[in-house]
């Protein structure tokens, strides 16, 4: 059961309304984490722009797949259910990249390198090496690309920590982070 109480659409302070009317269009339906968000204006205007703005790197399905990794790590289960259905039914990835993303891996080479990159990212709290940051230039990324990379798992980690807070009701085909991949 959540811990904090997630307004219905109607519920929603006016300050949000345009963000969720947005999503809403997008998706086909609001789902709890961004209504749990709208709580406060100024959070849900924040993240919808870091978000927006993040949207237009890498590629979507690099992007899910960090989501995934992030999630794993943080034992988000509502993200983990979020961006497993999100990894199969819009970035089109596979059951096994799935699986493979809440490892921190990829089948894709030059994934790989980004997904292990963000969950170590995650893992050490930024504290990565030398070697690492080599890695992922040696892998083709720019440094605008670590910045960006760095910027997915803190968007990430931000969900994650808020539902696990509040402890959101998932509203997507469940899954576990215990469930280990």
């Amino acid at each position: 059961m959540s811990r904090m109480n997630v307004p219905t659409l109607d519920a929603v302070p006016e300050g949000s309304r345009g963000v969720l009317d947005a999503i809403g269009k997008t998706l086909g339906a609001v789902p709890n984490l961004f209504r749990l968000i709208a709580i406060s204006p100024a959070a849900l205007a924040g993240f919808a722009a870091l978000n927006g703005a993040l949207g237009k790197t890498l590629d979507t399905k690099t992007r899910e797949r960090i989501a995934l990794a992030v999630a794993q790590v943080n034992g988000c289960d509502y993200c983990l259910s979020a961006h497993t259905y999100l990894g199969l039914n819009l970035a089109k990835l596979s059951a096994e990249e799935i699986e493979l993303a809440r490892k921190g891996a990829s089948r894709d080479v030059k994934a790989d390198v980004a997904v292990r990159f963000a969950a170590r990212v995650a893992r050490e709290r930024g504290h990565v090496s030398d070697a690492d940051i080599t890695a992922v230039r040696r892998a083709g990324f720019s440094e605008a690309h670590i910045v960006e990379i760095v910027a997915l798992v803190a968007e990430n980690t931000f969900t994650n920590y808020l539902n696990e807070v509040a402890r959101t009701e998932i509203d997507f085909p469940v899954v576990r982070a215990a469930e280990a991949a």
